[in-house]
């Protein structure tokens, strides 16, 4: 656990000074550092909400210059080496930089990495990862590990770390390849990411608003470079309890179901509930998920209505209408409706 690896990092508590931790979590115990001296950095929207309701200080971005910082890695490899960018970037001279990870995310192919560029010291291993410092170099990190778009498609950018960030997801492109030929006037894009599966209902007629939300801060900062559609509005927030004033005539997803590295289909729940709640009787929400997850009784709580339009081995594309009226049976491609 991080926590445990933290008191082992600092047995004297804070080590003074301006500390600045990128990629703490909301249910993380922080008490060996001091809040008054505290930076926290994250993206998240779900962490950065509720670490700032326990009374730090959290940003999406660093300012200004620290004592020390302490940075945890994330699963992707690109991600992890500019969240080390950014926090040397904003480290006084000689400033101590302790990385923490666990080894699931690979925290040990990048301690073997650090070790030809720089000094390591204190390499404590706790709870199935690591947490050591690095003294850095005079000449810093490489100038490729610093956050960077990428185009993936024409027109379109992305983030290192944001899901997919390589090119289209193949669900989204099935779910694009089965929406209506003419889309509701307002919708609602839950788990937008970088915004292609958005830019794609854009480009059917008949919407006159779409609400693209997204947790990840960085996979909307591309959204809005990839999105310059008028109709387009962005948020930052959880999809799990997004509202909007006025309810919606469409909603389209593809909901994230891993947590970390566990899958956890309650995720996917937890969208398809947030379109019921916001979606009229008469609205409809469009769907992608893997084959194998197990959303079809969740629907049927939420919709009268559900139907699996399309589909393949991998994927599953599902069109449900009647939210709030539930008790519906799922009827599979091809059945008679």
């Amino acid at each position: 656990m991080t926590q445990s690896r933290l008191d082992l990092a600092f047995p004297d508590g804070h080590p003074g000074g301006r500390v600045l931790f990128i990629g703490a979590t909301a249910a993380d115990d922080l008490s060996p550092l001091d809040p008054a001296q505290l930076t926290i950095v994250q993206g998240n929207f779900p962490d950065h909400d509720g670490l700032t309701a326990r009374g730090f200080d959290v940003r999406t971005e660093p300012e200004g210059r620290f004592d020390a910082a302490v940075v945890r890695l994330p699963r992707a490899k690109a991600a992890a080496r500019a969240r080390l960018a950014l926090a040397a970037a904003h480290l006084a001279p000689g400033a101590a930089l302790w990385v923490d990870g666990q080894k699931t995310d690979g925290v040990d192919s990048l301690l073997k990495e650090l070790r030809g560029r720089a000094e390591v010291r204190d390499v404590i291993s706790k709870a199935h990862g690591k947490i050591f410092q690095v003294a850095l170099p005079e000449a810093g990190l490489p100038a490729d590990w610093t956050a960077t778009e990428r185009q993936v498609e024409p027109g379109f950018v992305t983030l290192p770390g944001v899901f997919s960030a390589d090119g289209i997801d193949p669900g989204s492109r099935m779910l694009a390849d089965n929406l209506p030929p003419k889309m509701p006037t307002r919708v609602v894009d839950l788990g937008a990411g970088w915004g292609w599966l958005s830019a794609q209902a854009l480009a059917r007629p008949g919407i006159a608003e779409l609400h693209l939300v997204e947790a990840d801060h960085a996979a909307l900062t591309s959204a809005k470079r990839n999105v310059t559609d008028p109709r387009a509005q962005f948020h930052w927030a959880d999809a799990r309890n997004f509202t909007l004033r006025e309810p919606v005539n469409g909603v389209i997803m593809n909901p994230p179901f891993h947590e970390g590295r566990q899958a956890d289909p309650r995720l996917g729940a937890d969208f398809i509930a947030t379109a019921a709640r916001i979606l009229t009787g008469a609205g409809r929400l469009w769907m992608v998920a893997n084959r194998h997850l197990p959303y079809e009784s969740v629907l049927a709580q939420h919709f009268g209505q559900v139907h699996e339009i399309a589909g393949d081995t991998r994927f599953k594309v599902i069109e449900a209408t009647a939210a709030g009226k539930g008790t519906a049976t799922v009827r599979a491609r091809g059945a008679r409706r």
